[in-house]
């Protein structure tokens, strides 16, 4: 794709030496104006050190660039530029661009473009997103041993070269993401000669010139008659700088100014007439979007149409050459390398990314929502990914009837955090770090399961797109064969654009850990799930229990939560858990149901490999079940063991009134496991008592995991409803329904 070249306006300014609020108030000014960039100069008797004041003025503006420069030095330390200007992208929301420079050789620095180079090359691993391991670097220059990598910047941050020698002019060409200078009247030929030689550079490395953009500092005085370059009225600025624009590829220029009048006069009447002349004599035939480095380009995958995403998508997607490929190609579990990652922010972007996707049958597509996903194959190897995390709205519909719409890529700790202030929840899981599409298609088995029933018992109506691109409103008064299937098998049947639940009045709430002795676990499991059947159904409790350390007894840690705000009320639903067996540990808070789901932090989808898992519906805990799990417990093969209280309010739901059938079960069980096989031979001496599964927790892939999760009825209707909406299978990725073929439909 080639892309339009977008010209942009900045601004150079000089710190005051007295009164730098004077320079934080241009820079407020130029935004106010217009402007998209805010350097500044070094200035004689500076007391104010110019990063310091860079980050004053960030935090004193909300949409501008900043641009920063850095005299590279052998005393600067690249890995602690490194450190500062990623904080820096990451406080101001990814405006961050970096400009590199060196003095003249001297006595203390006597490699001074090889200075420049270590520190771009220093800097880029510093920023490497997911790369293991501390950063080692010997140079002439400088050396690095061993430096931890700090937090990635917000975005790829252009590193930026200045200077005209010869051998930086190649640097630039060869390494930076661009070039800055600074043009008058009679430096315009050496200008040129410099941006020719990077470009020859640039071609000679394989790359695109327009790889390398030119950035340029200018000076003028705005007056009445003409005198010269950039002296006279406004239509002579313009008619100077154009061609800078369009014969000699500038895309950003930079107005070096103190005076207020000059930097409003060029915002009003230069820039305007620049971007629409400039627009106007640059080729017709680019498109919107951005250039794609040579690096990036190298590391597309086979299969894939790149150069026809569409126009919508063009500047959100991702590839697995661009910078923030690290951060979307995994999840939480899973390790992943698509060749195409599909970000969405409307139902329009949805449509043009599922047309785009079913143009490449022959390649997995995984949908992901927050990317946290246990079984849901939200990432795959070479194929498309359709991302759905920047839909991520949280509106209250009616507050009379706690209507609420949300989207699928918000995280269930936003949701529960926007809910809390209306005195509202809606029981969602045990992480808030999971998205909303993939568990409220799912089914929904939360800390308020016994007292309010799983998320999807909240559902009321969801806008989806099918896999023909068309949109449809399900509920229960439209399209109510598919609002029947998405509670449960969702899936497979469309992408889910937004959801409308009707929530619960909750306040605050009960909420316990406690770490119990587990020694004799078979006799542990059998009185917890006792207890948990017999609690009232404002209770409801999660265990998780894995092998004894060598040494050490068995521990079992019980996490439970009491929808009640009465203290009383909520020892007295505690106390006969804390009686099974001696305590360990113990903690009981009274807090907001917001507060127990705010639990996740940070970049968190950095999955590798992949999940192991095996899961099972329980109607009862036996004598029997006790031991066998006891036993896989502590085998060894498993690492993590939960087990889910639900029953309650969801076993009050008709088993044919959703996908999600098996209402009668009691708990839900979920091993984790480092070996496929392994875990499933010993699973079988488990699977005899299960009397269904919930697909969230399971990985194992074999297609009998469809019986066991979906009882005959609800898997031939289930089948009906895939073959009207999704006849080809475009929706294959997590667990397909098959279509029934003719014989089987007619028998």
């Amino acid at each position: 794709m080639s892309p339009t070249r977008k010209v942009t306006f900045g601004l150079a300014l000089t710190p005051s030496a007295t009164h730098p609020e004077h320079t934080i108030a241009q820079a407020q000014l130029g935004e106010r104006s217009g402007f998209d960039l805010v350097t500044l100069l070094r200035a004689p008797g500076q007391v104010v050190d110019g990063w310091t004041l860079l980050s004053w003025i960030a935090g004193s503006t909300e949409r501008i660039g900043l641009l920063g420069q850095l005299a590279c030095l052998p005393s600067e330390m690249p890995t602690v530029t490194a450190g500062a200007a990623a904080s820096l992208d990451l406080l101001s929301q990814g405006r961050l661009t970096l400009a590199i420079t060196s003095d003249e050789p001297s006595d203390d620095n006597q490699h001074p473009v090889e200075g420049v180079e270590e520190t771009l090359d220093i800097i880029r691993r510093m920023w490497a997103i997911g790369e293991p391991g501390t950063v080692r670097y010997t140079g002439n220059v400088h050396r690095v041993d061993g430096a931890q990598r700090g937090p990635a910047p917000a975005h790829d941050v252009p590193l930026l070269i200045t200077g005209d020698s010869p051998e930086l002019l190649r640097l630039a060409g060869e390494k930076s993401d661009g070039w800055l200078s600074e043009i008058n009247g009679s430096s315009l030929d050496r200008f040129i000669a410099g941006s020719t030689l990077i470009g020859h550079t640039a071609v000679a490395n394989g790359r695109d010139p327009r790889e390398v953009p030119k950035i340029v500092t200018i000076r003028g005085t705005f007056a009445d008659t003409r005198g010269g370059f950039l002296h006279g009225r406004s239509a002579d600025w313009v008619d100077d700088l154009l061609p800078l624009i369009v014969d000699h590829g500038v895309t950003t220029l930079l107005l070096a100014t103190e005076e207020n009048a000059v930097l409003q006069q060029f915002a009003e009447e230069v820039a305007p007439r620049l971007r629409d002349a400039a627009s106007s004599l640059l080729p017709a035939q680019t498109r919107t979007g951005r250039l794609r480095k040579s690096t990036a380009i190298a590391q597309r995958r086979s299969g894939i149409r790149y150069d026809d995403v569409p126009d919508l998508l063009v500047d959100s997607a991702i590839e697995p050459g661009d910078f923030d490929f690290p951060r979307v190609k995994s999840t939480y579990l899973r390790g992943g390398s698509p060749g195409l990652v599909l970000r969405t922010r409307t139902v329009d972007e949805v449509v043009a990314a599922l047309g785009f996707a079913r143009e490449h049958p022959h390649l997995p597509l995984s949908i992901r929502s927050g990317g946290h996903g246990i079984s849901g194959r939200s990432t795959n190897d070479g194929g498309i990914v359709i991302n759905l995390s920047l839909m991520n709205r949280i509106d209250v519909l009616d507050e009379a009837t706690r209507r609420v719409r949300i989207e699928p890529g918000a995280r269930w700790m936003d949701v529960a955090a926007a809910l809390q202030p209306y005195g509202w929840a809606l029981t969602s899981g045990d992480y808030g770090g999971v998205g909303v599409g993939g568990l409220a298609t799912a089914g929904g088995i939360g800390f308020l399961g016994r007292g309010h029933g799983l998320t999807i018992d909240h559902l009321r109506a969801v806008d989806m797109v099918l896999a023909d691109g068309s949109r449809v409103r399900a509920s229960d008064t439209e399209n109510t064969e598919l609002f029947w299937a998405v509670r449960g098998a969702g899936a497979n049947f469309g992408i889910v654009t937004a959801f409308e639940f009707e929530v619960d009045e909750v306040g605050d709430v009960g909420w316990a850990q406690l770490g119990l002795d587990a020694t004799d676990t078979a006799e542990f499991l059998e009185k917890w799930g006792h207890t948990s059947e017999a609690a009232p159904r404002d209770t409801t409790s999660f265990l998780i229990m894995g092998p004894p350390r060598h040494g050490q007894p068995a521990l079992a840690q019980l996490m439970a939560m009491v929808d009640s705000a009465n203290p009383d009320t909520i020892i007295e639903r505690l106390q006969p858990f804390a009686n099974i067996s001696p305590l360990y540990s113990q903690s009981v808070q009274l807090m907001p149901y917001a507060a127990v789901m705010a639990n996740a932090q940070g970049e968190s989808n950095g999955g590798q490999g992949e999940p192991v898992t095996r899961s099972g519906l329980l109607d009862h805990i036996t004598p029997e079940f006790a031991a066998a799990a006891a036993r896989l417990i502590s085998s060894g093969t498993v690492y993590f063991f939960q087990i889910r209280a639900v029953g309650g309010a969801i076993s009050d739901i008709d088993a044919d009134a959703t996908a999600y059938a098996h209402r009668s079960a009691n708990f839900s069980v979920v091993a984790f496991g480092s070996h496929r096989q392994r875990l499933d031979a010993a699973w079988e001496e488990l699977y005899p008592f299960f009397t269904g599964a919930y697909l969230s927790f399971e990985t194992d892939p074999r297609p009998e995991r469809l019986t066991d999760a979906f009882p005959p009825a609800t898997l031939a209707r289930l089948r009906e409803v895939k073959a009207r909406l999704d006849p080809d299978s475009v929706f294959r990725d997590n667990f397909p329904i098959s279509i029934p073929t003719l014989t089987e439909a007619t028998s």
